[in-house]
C-alpha cells in the first residue's frame, strides 16, 4: 500500500509518541523560501485517507523534530537561525494548540483551513555550547528529561513549570582532537532510562544520564559517518547503527569489539534505522539510494525461534513445548524493498498506535505509508 502526502522539502519526521490511539505522523519542512511548517499526518485507517493539518514554524528550517512520550501536545524542534555571521541549529519545546490533538474533531485539510501558530514553551540552546543536532526524550516517564546533542557537548535537561522552563540538570563533552561534534543519539528504554547512545564521526559512545560519563565506545563502528541508531525495546544490551558506508549494523554492547550482525542491502548512504516497537525482529532502514528495505533480523531478536509471546507467557510450560524449540531457528532475510520515493530517504519510523504500520519522508516531501505485509504479520502472530 503506498499512501503519499506531499509536503515541501523535509527530512525530519516523528509520530506523535503519546498518542496511541490514532495514526499519527509529524513532518518537519526545510525550506529557504517559505516559512517552515510542521505538518501533522493523521491517517485513517479503515478508509485509507489521510488528513493534514499544517502548524506554523516560521523560526527556521527544521533539522530534527521529536515528540514528547507523555503529552500528545509537545514536541522539540531543531532549527537554523541566521545568527551574526553563521548559521545555528537551535533547539525548542513547543506546544500545539489544543483544537489539533487528536480527537478534537478538527475538519479534514482542505486549502481553505488556516495554518495554525506554535506555543513556545521554552528554548534549550545555551547558544555557549553550539549547534544542536538533535533532541531525544526520555523514553518513559512524564516527559520531563530530554537531552539536546549540540557540537561536542551531551546535555541533559529538565523540562520545569509545565515545559516552560528548561534547567541544566547535567552535561559533558567529548575529549579528543579535531572537530568532534554528535550527529545523533538514542535514549535507552531500558536500564530504568539511565543510558544514552550518541554518534559522532565514526565512533558510537554510550553514556550514563546519573553521572554523565562514558560507560562504553565503539571506535570505528562503521567505515564512515554514523548517520542513526536505535535500541531493540526488547532485549537490552542490543542496538543497532547505519551510516555512510552503506550499512547497518546490530550490537551487543556488551562486546562492542565486532558487529552481531551486518546488513549491506543498501548501495548509498544509510540515514535512518528504527526497531518495531512491539517485534524486534522487524527493522525498518532508509537511505539516500531513495529506497526503504524492512528486513526481518529474527536470529538476534527476543524470539530467534519466530514464536513470540509476551513474558508473562514465558513461565506457562505448554507454551514453550520441547518440539516447537528444536526446530530450524527462521532465517534472517529482507522481507520486502519499498522504492515509491524518489529522493533521499531521510526518516523511517513506525506508528505509536499501530506496530503494523510505518512512514517513509524523502526529501522532496513525499511521505509514505505502508503495512508490514499481511502474510508476515499473521506468520508473527501465530
Amino acid at each position: 500500500m503506498d499512501t503519499p502526502a506531499a509536503v515541501q522539502e523535509a527530512r525530519a519526521l516523528t509520530p506523535q509518541t503519546a498518542e496511541t490511539d490514532a495514526i499519527r505522523f509529524l513532518v518537519g519542512t526545510q525550506s529557504l523560501k517559505y516559512d517552515n511548517q510542521i505538518h501533522i499526518i493523521d491517517f485513517d485507517d479503515e478508509n485509507n485517507i489521510i488528513n493534514k493539518n499544517v502548524l506554523l514554524h516560521q523560526v527556521g528550517e527544521i533539522w530534527h523534530i521529536s515528540a514528547s512520550p507523555a503529552d500528545k501536545g509537545v514536541l522539540a524542534t531543531c532549527y537554523n537561525k541566521p545568527s551574526d555571521s553563521k548559521v545555528l541549529t537551535c533547539a525548542a519545546v513547543w506546544r500545539m494548540p489544543k483544537e489539533l490533538e487528536p480527537g478534537s474533531h478538527e475538519s479534514p485539510d482542505d486549502s481553505s483551513s488556516p495554518a495554525h501558530t506554535l506555543e513556545l514553551l521554552c528554548h534549550l540552546d545555551d547558544t555557549a555550547h553550539g549547534s544542536v543536532a538533535c533532541v531525544v526524550w526520555e523514553p518513559t516517564g512524564d516527559g520531563r528529561r530530554v537531552i539536546s546533542l549540540a557540537d561536542s557537548h551531551i546535555l541533559l535537561w529538565d523540562l520545569q513549570e509545565s515545559s516552560s522552563q528548561a534547567v541544566l540538570a547535567g552535561s559533558a563533552s567529548l575529549e579528543g582532537k579535531g572537530q568532534l561534534k554528535f550527529t545523533s543519539g538514542r535514549w535507552s528504554p531500558h536500564h530504568t532510562c539511565t543510558q544514552v547512545a550518541t554518534a559522532n564521526d565514526t565512533t558510537i559512545r554510550g553514556w550514563d544520564t546519573r553521572s554523565m560519563s562514558q560507560i562504553y565506545c565503539i571506535e570505528n563502528a562503521h567505515g564512515q559517518l554514523v548517520r542513526d541508531l536505535d535500541f531493540n525495546p526488547n532485549k537490552q544490551y542490543y542496538l543497532a547503527s547505519c551510516g555512510d558506508d552503506c550499512k547497518v549494523k546490530f550490537w551487543d554492547t556488551r562486546n562492542v569489539t565486532e558487529p552481531v550482525k551486518t546488513l549491506e542491502e543498501h548501495s548509498h548512504w544509510v540515514w535512518s534505522v528504527r526497531y518495531n516497537h512491539s517485534h524486534d525482529q522487524l527493522v525498518l532502514t532508509g537511505s539516500s539510494d531513495s529506497r526503504v528495505i524492512l528486513s526481518n533480523m529474527v536470529s538476534i531478536s527476543s524470539e530467534p525461534f519466530g514464536h513470540l509471546v509476551d513474558d508473562d507467557d514465558l513461565s506457562d510450560q505448554e507454551e514453550r513445548r520441547p518440539e516447537e524449540k528444536s526446530q530450524e531457528p527462521p532465517q534472517d532475510s529482507v522481507i520486502a524493498t519499498y522504492e515509491e520515493h524518489e529522493d533521499s530517504v531521510y526518516a523511517v519510523d513506525w506508528s505509536s498506535a499501530d506496530p503494523w504500520l510505518f512512514a517513509s519522508l524523502s526529501y522532496d516531501g513525499r511521505l509514505v505509508i505502508n503495512r508490514v505485509p499481511r502474510a508476515l504479520k499473521y506468520h508473527i502472530l501465530l
